[in-house]
């Protein structure tokens, strides 16, 4: 099965190939496609596995034959400037990114090149990023996932397994996040965010990563205010290190949840989120339209509407949790 990190690192990457519509490339040329990601080089195995190349190979676009994809990546804010530079200056066809973080990067980098976002957990007009869900008007496109609105919706799920919750953490970054979080926006998700836990009789602590080795000391402050739970944001960052945040989670015995299925098949406890194969098949129609001669910003950004919940029941007895047959019930995947 992909993992989440092989979807990030690899997402440059039927049985039969659809033959190319009049709309597509002149014969001849082939299709230059951008990957822009936060993180380490994918390898070998992990580029043949990429979910997005398997997606664009349905709608008829074959790398190494009519198209070719342009993998590059940073880990570092210099590192991700370099790269997103580096694709403007190879003038291809579209940017796939992750997230709207690495969109304004490659925004700034790479022009007016064409840029879907994979998703966006922030708004995207409110961001700045277009000027409407509906017409988009600039050069970026692409799907979005607000986590503000399913914060609640996280919080809720985390204190119907776990009954005593009263203190829960919010875990965050800015690595990735700095250049996708306006200060106006931040300090909105600040005040939001505890109202949200009060509605619900909870605590909220927020706590915020500015690197990697942050995240031990940040638990440990966790334990020492007694939270029991914690929202992990969905970011880059937090998915290239999900296996080190899952282990501080239950080296402190405190459970987690997160926005993606992929940290619960890594030994997370429980996600509540969208889809990934459906974002990834979205993605690829994008790049396929403006492949075609679609403009960006005439191609509404979609929201996400599939959420699918995903519990991790050897890590809930791990941490001595009963799953209550609420939760069985709902619940899209239970894994054993």
């Amino acid at each position: 099965m992909t993992t989440r990190r092989e979807f990030i690192t690899t997402l440059a990457g039927g049985l039969l190939v659809a033959p190319l519509t009049a709309e597509a490339q002149p014969a001849g040329k082939n299709a230059r496609v951008g990957i822009f990601w936060f993180g380490p080089s994918p390898s070998p195995q992990q580029i043949a596995q990429s979910p997005l190349a398997a997606a664009l190979k349905e709608l008829g676009w074959v790398e190494g034959q009519n198209l070719v994809l342009e993998r590059r990546n940073g880990e570092t804010s210099e590192q991700l400037h370099a790269a997103a530079a580096e694709l403007g200056r190879l003038k291809v066809d579209v940017l796939v990114v992750p997230s709207a973080g690495l969109a304004t990067i490659a925004r700034l980098e790479a022009k007016n090149t064409p840029i879907v976002i994979v998703t966006s957990g922030t708004d995207l007009v409110r961001m700045g990023l277009v000027a409407s869900l509906a017409r988009p008007g600039g050069n970026i496109t692409g799907s979005q996932v607000l986590q503000d609105d399913l914060f609640g919706k996280r919080l809720q799920l985390l204190k119907e397994l776990v009954p005593r919750l009263s203190r829960v953490a919010f875990l965050n970054e800015l690595v990735t996040l700095s250049e996708e979080l306006s200060e106006k926006e931040r300090a909105r998700r600040q005040q939001q965010d505890p109202m949200t836990a009060r509605s619900l009789g909870l605590e909220l602590h927020l706590y915020i990563a500015t690197r990697p080795d942050d995240f031990s000391s940040l638990f440990g402050e966790m334990a020492k205010k007694r939270d029991q739970g914690v929202v992990v944001e969905g970011t880059p960052l937090m998915i290239m290190h999900r296996k080190q945040v899952i282990d501080l989670a239950a080296k402190h015995r405190i459970a987690a949840i997160y926005n993606s299925r992929f940290y619960v098949e890594s030994g997370g406890l429980m996600s509540y989120g969208a889809d990934g194969s459906v974002l990834t098949r979205r993605t690829a129609s994008f790049v396929d339209k403006i492949l075609k001669g679609a403009n960006p910003g005439d191609l509404p950004v979609e929201q996400a509407t599939k959420f699918e919940l995903v519990i991790n029941a050897k890590t809930a007895q791990a941490l001595g949790l009963a799953i209550p047959q609420s939760l069985l019930s709902r619940a899209d995947q239970v894994i054993q």
